[in-house]
């Protein structure tokens, strides 16, 4: 008997060492890779991304693809920071000699997926950027990912997907997708895909024939985005096909959509909380890991940021930008510590840091259902007859000229429309001549479409520059691969607060939506009935327009033609004619788009929710979507005209801005209404301030000056994200594996912080079920072989002796069931 239970034993321990194996194996399950080179600008950012990870419980192993030439590994002293797997640099191309850092990522994953162990060994792979924070678990299953379909985040700004680059780059233009940023894939997916993501970026970057922004959205034109068009091409040539996925990421700085948890943060593009701001770039050779007690600039405390921001969902943006820079210095705290660093003398900031408050703030975020909302299974959830049908896709287009007036005016609409949660793209008609278009400077603060300028008109000679509008609008639709249901038409003095979308204002085709412009007395007299043939059908419209592509096709040519018409007709510029009150013709274009769409008999749907001026009193309850700025507003002895600075370069002039308006803390808020105007008026001021503000940051070199920003390639080059960034030039490594694993060194100093968690539970039900099942039969194989040993000892004293045994055995049992069943619902799913 007692050989029996040996064997017994023997058995349960292989048992438990065998299911031990399994539940590893298990781990391996999902692996996250993050690409990098040895520079302290991507050691910070590992520090940021490596304590996320942990504290998101983001299950499997995570790998950092680290691309080093053998002179940089002389010197690095990074190689701790994270679990590591060497690559070779290709940041200079081994066959072209081209400098192209950003192709360090498709060869990276390439070299893992062919020389890891772990690659052979894992079933998902999600696949990050440096700089990103994880809020929760990425799990791709729950993602909606399968095998054929990967999850990706939405880059709506890959132009190339819809023109001809995608004609040139692959055999299916068609399946190209504006994708990247997040990327979950199958790992069968990911072998078949991988060389041609590699191959793909090769192809794209030698084509500097169609490098131009109005090809490919790269703001520079230095093919930058190169490695993002080879992932976008090698998936459509495989004929792979993305579920695509706008809510999952966000960039700080951006207001999330009601309803919306992401569970990542992009911190590629600068942002900014009030008078404090982050901008990545301006840390490019910063060696904040390694100077002890560190950190980067404080942002404000919640409590603060409660109190600056009164809207709900703009305020849970703000602190979306505080969370991501307070969980990159908690990780820089924590790797000071496990550098040996002594420990830091208190600070407010440090103690917050390590509260308990700071802990619930910063623990793991889930996606809500509407978060794992795909953008093609996006529903029309306000209107029951249209449940069915997917939203519609969108394009807003504004209207400037090559001029600093318009160029200043142009970075508050899109620093405003990234912060707005408007869905689709946005693209500037910029109105130039030729010889303004040599001098021109501001060729990257928007996605552009150039267009020959008529401000001078080519037949009359009539110089009027509001006619650009409805010309440039339809050349953009003669000349624009445009693949949007519904165009979004804006001024460019205009400041999107939320999202202006078809289906909230129900637009349709043949009912486009538009905004009250009162003063058009034209379409109530005869000026309506000389120029169309259906006055009845005048709508005194304008600023904000939601028109299906359809009826703008239609339209566009007449809105040009009776702009021409109403211009020339000078005799009927008086003002009470026209309700122009500089009685000189100059809102010809407003009429021209009246009386154009009158003559389509086009009745538009009247709003007048969207759009408020400033200085006016808002209605009660209503949330505005846009400022129009285009009359002078302001609150006690401040004021701001737009037309006092048509002549100021606020764009090219370092650290210019306008003057700040009033602190919150000095309005009258006894009278309700003009509290609540002011409260409005500020807010515009505000925002092109920190439009302003951020501008300079990716410009300027510092700010001490109001010169002109440096022209300089690495500045330009390196403005938008880690892919565009310049890093020092460096020859190909041979590089083999190394694996370092410093997350037991960081877990022991993180005993000082509330706010890390002690114990990182692995967070596989099925992981919990095996190991506790194979215990339950190691411990059951132990307990009989002592129990039997006992017996033997004690000799004959049989009856008590099986009492007892039988004692131990039921109770033995029933603590571990219930100890199983209580940490099997502990565990995560």
């Amino acid at each position: 008997m007692a050989r029996v239970l040996i064997v017994s034993f023997l058995v349960g321990i292989v048992v438990c060492i065998g299911f031990s194996e399994a539940a590893r194996k298990h781990e391996w399950r999902l692996h996250t890779l993050f690409s990098v080179e040895c520079q302290n600008y991507f050691d910070w950012q590992t520090v940021g991304l490596m304590n996320s990870y942990r504290k998101a419980k983001q299950p499997g192993p995570i790998t950092r693809l680290l691309s080093c030439t053998d002179e940089e590994k002389k010197n690095y002293r990074g190689m701790h920071l994270a679990p590591t797997f060497e690559v070779p640099s290709m940041s200079k191309h081994p066959r072209t000699g081209d400098w192209y850092p950003a192709i360090n990522k498709p060869a990276g994953v390439l070299h893992w997926l062919k020389h890891s162990k772990d690659a052979k060994n894992v079933d998902w792979v999600v696949i990050l950027d440096a700089d990103m924070i994880i809020r929760g678990p990425i799990l791709p299953w729950e993602l909606g990912a399968e095998k054929g379909r990967p999850v990706a985040a939405y880059y709506g700004y890959l132009r190339g997907c819809d023109n001809i680059l995608a004609q040139l780059h692959t055999k299916h233009p068609e399946l190209c997708d504006k994708v990247g940023g997040l990327l979950a894939f199958h790992i069968d997916d990911l072998r078949a895909f991988a060389p041609l993501w590699l191959s793909k970026t090769e192809e794209v970057r030698e084509d500097k024939a169609h490098w131009a922004t109005n090809i490919t959205g790269d703001i520079y034109g230095k093919g930058w985005i190169s490695e993002m068009y080879g992932y976008s091409f090698g998936a459509a040539e495989i004929g792979l096909r993305h579920k695509i996925n706008d809510n999952l990421m966000i960039y700080p700085g951006y207001v999330p959509r009601e309803g919306i948890e992401p569970i990542l943060l992009h911190y590629g593009l600068p942002f900014s909380v009030g008078n404090w701001s982050f901008n990545k770039l301006a840390h490019h050779e910063d060696g904040v890991v390694y100077e002890c007690g560190r950190l980067f600039p404080e942002p404000p405390y919640p409590r603060e940021v409660r109190q600056m921001e009164l809207d709900p969902n703009r305020r849970r943006g703000l602190f979306l930008s505080i969370e991501c820079i307070n969980i990159i210095n908690e990780g820089l705290l924590l790797q000071h510590a496990a550098n040996g660093c002594p420990k830091p003398t208190w600070s407010k900031y440090l103690n917050f840091l390590k509260s308990k408050a700071f802990a619930e703030l910063t623990k793991p975020k889930y996606p809500t259902p509407a978060t794992l909302q795909m953008m093609e299974d996006t529903k029309e959830d306000d209107n029951a007859l249209d449940a069915e049908k997917p939203q519609p896709k969108i394009h807003t287009v504004f209207s400037t000229e090559c001029t600093t007036y318009f160029d200043w005016q142009t970075v508050g609409l899109m620093h405003s429309f990234r912060l707005s949660g408007q869905p689709g793209n946005i693209t500037r008609l910029l109105s130039c001549t030729d010889e303004d278009l040599k001098q021109y400077k501001g060729h990257d603060l928007a996605p552009t479409h150039y267009v020959p300028s008529m401000s001078r008109h080519p037949l009359t000679g009539d110089w009027y520059p509001a006619i650009n509008k409805p010309a440039a609008v339809l050349h953009w639709l003669n000349h624009a691969n445009i693949d949007a249901e519904f165009i979004v038409i804006l001024d460019a003095d205009m400041i999107l607060r939320g999202p202006i979308t078809p289906w909230e204002f129900k637009a349709a085709r043949g009912r486009p939506v538009s905004t009250p412009y009162d003063y058009l007395i034209g379409c109530d007299n005869e000026l309506a009935k000389l120029h169309t043939s259906h006055p009845e059908a005048c709508d005194k419209v304008g600023g904000v327009i939601i028109m299906h592509i359809d009826d703008l096709r239609k339209f566009a040519l007449l809105w040009l033609h009776k702009t021409e018409e109403v211009r020339a007709d000078r005799a009927h510029y008086a003002r009470n004619i026209t309700g122009d009150i500089y009685e000189s013709g100059w809102i010809s274009e407003m009429y021209g788009y009246s009386f154009g769409a009158a003559e389509l008999k086009l009745k538009h749907t009247v709003n007048n929710e969207i759009l408020i001026y400033p200085g006016y009193v808002p209605a009660p309850g209503v949330k505005y979507r846009v400022f129009h700025y285009g009359l002078r507003f302001g609150t006690g002895n401040w004021s701001f005209d737009k037309a006092d600075w048509r002549d100021v370069d606020m764009v090219n002039r370092c650290w210019a801005k306008f003057p700040d308006p009033p602190d919150l803390s000095t309005l009258d808020r006894a009278n309700e209404d003009g509290f609540q105007r002011d409260l409005l008026s500020i807010e515009c001021a505000k925002t092109l301030n920190e439009a302003l503000t951020l501008h300079h940051e990716r410009r300027c070199p510092n700010a001490n000056s109001l010169s002109p920003p440096k022209e300089d390639q690495r500045t330009e080059e390196s403005g938008m994200s880690r892919k565009f960034g310049i890093v020092d030039e460096s020859t190909d490594s041979i590089s083999n594996h190394i694996s370092v694993n410093h997350s037991e060194q960081l877990r022991k100093d993180s005993e000082d912080l509330d706010s890390v968690p002690k114990d990182e539970m692995p967070s596989s039900f099925r992981f919990w079920v095996i190991f506790l099942w194979a215990f339950s039969g190691c411990g059951f194989v132990v307990v009989v072989y002592m129990v039997y040993s006992g017996h033997k000892r004690r000799g004959s004293r049989a009856k008590p002796h099986r009492t007892r045994r039988r004692s131990v055995h039921t109770g033995f049992m029933e603590m571990n069931g219930r100890d199983r069943h209580s940490r099997g619902l502990d565990v995560p799913l």
